[in-house]
């Protein structure tokens, strides 16, 4: 009982607070992975993976899989639906009183004032991200060597991935695709 309490508790306040999307969820669930039992930083890379190649909201998905690691099916519903309900009560709310202050400059203020703060949590992601997938942290913290340190293979395929989206206008999910298919012939 305490683990489902604990995941609804936890993806609540996710829920709550990672204003942007499924990369603002990102800082939220590196905290968990440091503190619960659930998933590792390495499973969390794994889990962006995999939210990034299937349909639907990237946090979403990586709370139903968080949730469902941690306690079943029950659990990756409960996890689920504690990260929707912030977002569906307060858009509920929003919705109600917006119309009566759709013209207040208090209101178009913390708008603009909540935009610096989401480019921070994406940013803040982003290098997490770029941290785990194409530098070997523990390696550097041993070694002391970034040459030694840098995963070569992932950061060619990045570069191959950034230049083939920049020189050919495709959808998204063809590079997705593409990523994934390399990833898997070269065991990344």
């Amino acid at each position: 009982m305490t683990v489902y309490l604990a995941l609804v508790w936890e993806f609540l306040k996710v829920g709550l607070f990672s204003v942007g999307g499924g990369l603002a969820t990102l800082p939220f669930l590196y905290r968990l992975a440091d503190r619960y039992p659930w998933f590792d930083r390495g499973t969390l890379i794994g889990m962006i993976a995999i939210s990034e190649s299937t349909p639907g909201p990237m946090g979403i998905n990586m709370a139903t899989y968080a949730g469902y690691a941690a306690g079943g099916a029950l659990g990756g519903v409960l996890a689920t639906v504690s990260l929707l309900a912030p977002s569906v009560l307060i858009l509920a709310f929003v919705v109600k009183i917006l119309g009566r202050f759709r013209e207040s400059h208090l209101v178009k203020a913390a708008f603009y004032g909540v935009r610096p703060a989401v480019a921070a949590l994406i940013a803040s992601a982003a290098v997490g991200i770029v941290r785990i997938t194409l530098i070997d942290v523990p390696r550097l913290a041993r070694t002391g060597s970034v040459a030694e340190s840098l995963n070569y293979r992932q950061i060619l395929l990045f570069c191959a991935i950034y230049y083939l989206m920049r020189r050919y206008d495709k959808h998204p999910a063809c590079y997705i695709a593409g990523a994934a298919l390399a990833g898997a012939v070269l065991g990344l």
